[in-house]
């Protein structure tokens, strides 16, 4: 079992990571009270939500079970959870743990944030993709049809448990969708970690116990670092969403549900590398370099075929990172060093929005 903290004062908390670190770890000790909520869904119920109960004999424990998809990702079945805390009159000690991937860690710690103005809760994500990014640092909320992530609020859980093992049936798409955010941090914090990738992306895609151990170990340090350095995005944290304003429009326009997260990522880093090489920041040598891992992990390495420029613009134009009416982009001066910006020519930008699809999603 690996562990790390978020270093942040009285909220500092641990993350452990590894294979079978849930029995592991004592879970009892990062709960308040008798009272346990546990959010999952429809696919995760059946597989890991017994085991997880079977830990929690002594507790009063109710359960509440989503859809799977991003498209469920919304108020409305945000309001489901709140429901059932209010029919099971949930006090303020009660502790929620979001049993899932990014959409039930989103969901459950935006609730936890509003529920009796906040409660406690513990992020056991079961995908890739969660592991590394989604379940740490506090960003909490769901998403609007006219952007994604929108609504939401900074809330840190009190403990991650980032287990391997359910890795066993995660299917090889969020494999994939997991493995684009990790190539992230490659690229904007470590570029010997991204060295690392290109020589161990083969044993990722192959779900190696091992190099995912180190991936996700290496991955979570490099989050807890920059979110200990800047808990609410004031500044460095931006840098994590390289590729995220090009890829949430993506998401937005295609529905959400059918580009999975770390896919439309994918795209939306390659986009923004692109746009780094126009500026002449970086050569031709990384974007490339970049391009041949997602392919790799065989993900998408441009925007859909009929999503045009204007269309980009208009959902860019809603992101977190707009600053009086002007588009800001995570791009990338150099690998592992990203930088916040909105010096770039527009026509420059037009040029990458068109770079049109050469991948196909499955």
């Amino acid at each position: 079992m690996n562990s790390l903290t978020v270093e942040l004062g009285d909220r500092s908390y641990p993350i452990f990571v590894g294979a079978g670190v849930l029995q592991q770890c004592d879970l009892t000790r990062y709960i308040k009270a008798k009272q346990v909520m546990i959010v999952t869904n429809e696919t995760i119920a059946p597989l890991y939500l017994e085991q997880l109960t079977k830990l929690l004999v002594d507790y009063d424990v109710q359960q509440v079970v989503l859809p799977d998809g991003e498209q469920f990702k919304t108020l409305d079945y945000v309001n489901n959870i709140f429901d059932q805390l209010l029919k099971t009159r949930q006090n303020r000690t009660t502790t929620m743990i979001a049993l899932g991937g990014g959409v039930v860690g989103d969901m459950t710690g935006f609730a936890a944030a509003c529920y009796q103005r906040g409660v406690n809760f513990i992020q056991i994500p079961t995908t890739i993709l969660a592991q590394v990014d989604s379940s740490v640092g506090g960003k909490t909320g769901v998403n609007h049809p006219l952007g994604k992530n929108m609504i939401g609020a900074f809330y840190q859980p009190q403990l991650v448990i980032a287990d391997i093992n359910y890795f066993v049936t995660l299917p090889q798409r969020q494999v994939a969708a997991g493995i684009a955010e990790i190539i992230k941090y490659g690229l904007i914090y470590d570029a010997d970690f991204f060295v690392w990738l290109e020589q161990n992306i083969h044993k990722l895609v192959a779900k190696d116990p091992e190099a995912l151990c180190y991936a996700i170990m290496r991955s979570c340090e490099i989050k807890a670092e920059v979110v200990s350095k800047d808990e609410t995005e004031q500044g460095i944290r931006a840098w994590l969403n390289l590729g995220h304003t090009f890829g949430h429009a993506i998401e937005t326009h295609q529905g959400y549900g059918n580009w999975l997260h770390g896919e439309a990522v994918a795209a939306g880093t390659v986009m923004a590398l692109d746009l780094s090489c126009r500026l002449g920041w970086i050569g031709q040598d990384l974007l490339d370099r970049t391009k041949t891992l997602f392919e790799l992990a065989e993900l998408p390495i441009a925007p859909p075929r009929e999503m045009s420029v204007d269309a980009f613009i208009d959902l860019m134009s809603v992101d977190k990172k707009v600053l009086d009416g002007k588009i800001r982009l995570v791009l990338i001066e150099k690998l592992g060093r990203a930088v916040v910006t909105d010096q770039f020519a527009l026509h420059l930008l037009k040029e990458t929005l068109s770079m049109g699809s050469s991948a196909v999603v499955k």
